[in-house]
């Protein structure tokens, strides 16, 4: 069986071997069993069904959130020469009719749908008769209200494999999942003793930073970031729609190449800027959270957060669109205060969901609360950044411990101090218990500094006790209690106006061993001379490309990719990945054994490209 799968994995794909947990999944599936896949964006998860879907009989039915998603890796699958197609609201009724009987005819080994698929009786017919071999759910978190986005149509996943002739195995894939998650996973796609591997939430490639701007600072680092890495391309994520259209008016009349994406737009206008960027023709896209979800584009080389999303798996899921071929990437994050209270409205709003009961919704508030406390927390830490996300996502998972420090993230290599806000911390809380939780921060910080404005008059909070007892600025005091939500010593309420109050862990605060700390960087990023920032491993081109002639060629097999791309009508990265054309460029093939033996080029693809991606390499 490894034997096969091996032999699929190089004829069909182009690789050597399979990547860590790879195998046991494809075995498990084989083997009939359900699976669980908890792995990184990046680390082949797609292979993990995709392989065993080629060597049993019938047609695997993959479940997929977006319709972008499902197009994507159709065109990577038929241009690998794997017989695919999706169902989706994008085909007439006819051709859907078509898809489905060429299915039953046995011509296609992959087929994806989206969940409300199953709404169609047609669909429920097909159902009955096909030979399906696999059920396999993508973004499988999406089924739990604990995950970060939760969709009430996966919920009935499971009654649609109940009711299936024969069942078959169930397999589940997801990149951000903590351990509460995975546990609802299992539940609620009723899996049976599924094998679950977790093979890690590191990203080695990746470098993490958090630096917190002004709106103004901003907008004028990211100008200045992307103008730097003219010919990467890159992602910036925006809260609003708003930002996201003054943003991308400011990025092109700065000179750059972008483009922008977001629900206001028509879906005419979203689709061809979704192309511009995927075919590289607008390497950089100006996006909403509305973008992004299956994007397959592996030469994303950074992705930069304008403002602070509202949990950690949102974060590292896009933030995660970086560096998906291996190769050295930046994620950038940039925040400040506003956008704490922009996730916080985003909370009350997106919960007024018709699709879930009152009950439902107040779960998936509560969970949402939780999430932004964790966010909140990891751009104000002064630990390492890649340890504060393993930590979070590994927590009882069974995974060996986040490193101390990785040398790779703003927090261990910038010039930063951990400045103890201890007192400080305590006096906060005093004043919270004071004023019995009926204020929001803005008041507790007037309260604390003794301001004679006319809300703390018109209340009355002169006379207490905790008035005037602090001599720091309102944004530090805010900036604290930002922490102690994060680290659930305080809690702020939900609705229009939130409230702070103290939070289940308020006891510890007031022990010996309680210390609070805020980070404060002594030599701004934005001061480092511009050598040391296009020296950084962000150029992937130049970091693993040693020569002038390799980085030559790379131009000039990426401008022949563009050129084979444009003419297909299919994104570069599906003819090849940045990875297999440096591949190229440092082992120089000659011959089509020699090409074949290059990272992520199979049999199909040295039949269709290897006579003209020769002919380039030994001219």
């Amino acid at each position: 069986m490894d034997m096969q799968a091996q032999e699929t994995l190089r004829s069909r794909f182009g690789f050597d071997s399979f990547r860590p947990g790879q195998l046991e999944l494809v075995d498990g599936i084989v083997g009939g069993r359900d699976v669980m896949g908890i792995m990184p964006t990046g680390a082949g998860k797609s292979v993990c069904y995709q392989v065993p879907a080629l060597m049993l009989p019938g047609v695997a039915i993959v479940i997929s959130p977006l319709v972008s998603l499902m197009h994507d890796q159709v065109n990577a699958l038929v241009s690998n020469g794997i017989p695919a197609a999706y169902l989706n609201s994008q085909l007439t009724p006819s051709q859907q009719h078509e898809v489905m009987a060429r299915a039953l005819a046995g011509e296609f080994k992959l087929l994806y749908i989206a969940p409300e698929r199953f709404d169609d009786p047609r669909f429920a017919s097909f159902a009955a008769e096909a030979p399906i071999s696999l059920v396999t759910v993508d973004e499988a978190h999406c089924v739990s209200q604990w995950g970060q986005d939760f969709r009430p149509s996966y919920l009935r996943i499971a009654s649609f494999v109940a009711s299936l002739p024969k069942r078959p195995p169930v397999a589940a894939f997801t990149a951000t999942a903590t351990p509460r998650v995975a546990d609802d996973i299992v539940r609620l796609l009723e899996m049976r003793e599924p094998v679950r591997v977790v093979t890690g939430f590191d990203r080695p490639n990746l470098r993490f930073e958090v630096h917190q701007l002004t709106d103004k600072r901003k907008l004028a680092r990211i100008a200045s970031y992307a103008l730097e890495h003219a010919g990467d391309s890159g992602i910036v994520y925006c809260s609003t729609r708003k930002e996201v259209e003054g943003l991308h008016e400011a990025l092109v009349g700065a000179g750059v190449r972008a483009t922008r994406y977001h629900a206001g737009l028509t879906k005419a206008e979203r689709t061809a800027n979704q192309k511009a960027f995927v075919n590289d023709d607008a390497p950089v896209m100006v996006a909403t959270n509305a973008f992004g979800m299956g994007i397959d584009k592996s030469n994303v080389r950074y992705v930069i957060h304008h403002n602070m999303p509202g949990s950690l798996e949102a974060y590292y899921q896009e933030a995660g669109r970086a560096g998906r071929d291996g190769e050295p990437a930046e994620c950038l994050l940039f925040w400040n205060d506003s956008d704490i209270a922009t996730a916080r409205f985003f909370i009350e709003q997106e919960t007024e969901n018709e699709a879930l009961t009152r009950e439902e919704a107040e779960v998936v508030r509560s969970a949402q609360r939780r999430r932004l406390a964790a966010m909140t927390g990891y751009c104000m830490t002064t630990d390492c950044l890649r340890a504060a996300i393993l930590h979070y996502f590994e927590t009882s998972h069974e995974s060996t411990s986040p490193a101390s420090s990785c040398g790779n993230c703003s927090n261990c290599t910038d010039e930063v101090d951990a400045v103890d806000v201890t007192l400080t911390a305590r006096a906060i809380m005093r004043c919270v218990h004071e004023l019995r939780g009926r204020y929001g921060k803005g008041v507790v910080a007037d309260v604390l500094r003794g301001s004679h404005n006319e809300k703390v008059r018109q209340f009355g909070l002169t006379n207490a006790k905790t008035y005037g007892i602090l001599d720091e600025s309102a944004a530090t005091v805010k900036e604290i209690i930002e922490l102690l939500v994060a680290g659930e010593y305080l809690e702020v309420s939900e609705g229009r106006y939130p409230l702070v109050g103290l939070g289940p862990r308020a006891r510890e605060a007031a022990t010996d061993e309680f210390r609070l700390h805020m980070k404060r960087v002594r030599k701004p990023a934005h001061a480092k001379p511009a050598k040391a920032a296009s020296a950084k491993n962000v150029s992937s081109t130049a970091a693993t490309l040693e020569t002038g002639e390799q980085r030559e060629l790379f131009e000039r097999l990426r401008f022949l990719r563009k050129q084979i791309a444009d003419g297909e009508g299919v994104p570069p990265y599906v003819v090849f990945s940045d990875a297999a054309l440096r591949g190229m460029c440092v082992a120089l093939p000659k011959t089509p054994d020699e090409f074949l033996a290059v990272s992520g080029v199979g049999q199909v693809k040295l039949a269709r490209y290897g006579k003209v991606f020769l002919a380039e390499i030994n001219r």
